[in-house]
């Protein structure tokens, strides 16, 4: 079973371009306007074994950083479909001084709760969460380094993804088959 999708999105301030596939093996190809983008993408994709090939441009951080989290969304939640997958998990991550607990539910339900220290990456992440309708809570229970913090929250992230989107044979829910909204 191929999960995949393929996202473009642009505006007067970005120019996006998104591949992804759950569970491929190909691996990361970023190249993005920003590195530090680029790599925390790189990490979500390795710790999620989702394949992430994309091309982003923008005018400037903030509105990069917003399109690249709201495209990613879509390109998760397209990939998912309408699979039966576990839906649920949490997973904390120790990053130097930085100890950070992520969970999420990927349920047509999106809610997001986040505890980040980079004001760019709370909003990427909710972003993301937004357009993949899910819920996520990023909890910070340690770290000085804002870095370390990030990466923590993104490794994290992309553990729980890789947990949550294991395929089952059922629908995980007692209100019988949840349809996502178009």
């Amino acid at each position: 079973m191929t999960r995949s999708a393929t996202i473009s999105r642009e505006t007067k301030e970005t120019c996006i371009s998104l591949s992804l596939t759950i569970g491929g093996g190909a691996g990361q190809d970023v190249e993005c306007d920003d590195r530090f983008l680029s790599h925390m993408l790189e990490t979500l994709g390795r710790y999620s074994g989702i394949d992430i090939t994309l091309r982003a441009e923008g005018d400037d951080i903030h509105h990069l950083i917003e399109d690249v989290g709201i495209v990613l969304g879509q390109g998760l939640r397209e990939a998912i479909g309408d699979t039966p997958i576990a839906r649920m998990s949490s997973a904390t991550v120790a990053m130097d001084d930085a100890l950070v607990m992520t969970t999420v539910d990927l349920v047509d339900r999106p809610f997001v709760d986040i505890e980040c220290p980079d004001q760019l990456y709370h909003h990427f992440l909710r972003s993301f969460a937004m357009a993949a309708g899910m819920t996520l809570h990023v909890m910070v229970m340690r770290g000085f380094d804002d870095h370390h913090i990030v990466e923590g929250a993104f490794k994290s992230l992309g553990i729980c993804l890789k947990q949550a989107l294991v395929p089952r044979d059922d629908e995980l829910s007692t209100k019988g088959s949840v349809k996502r909204g178009v």
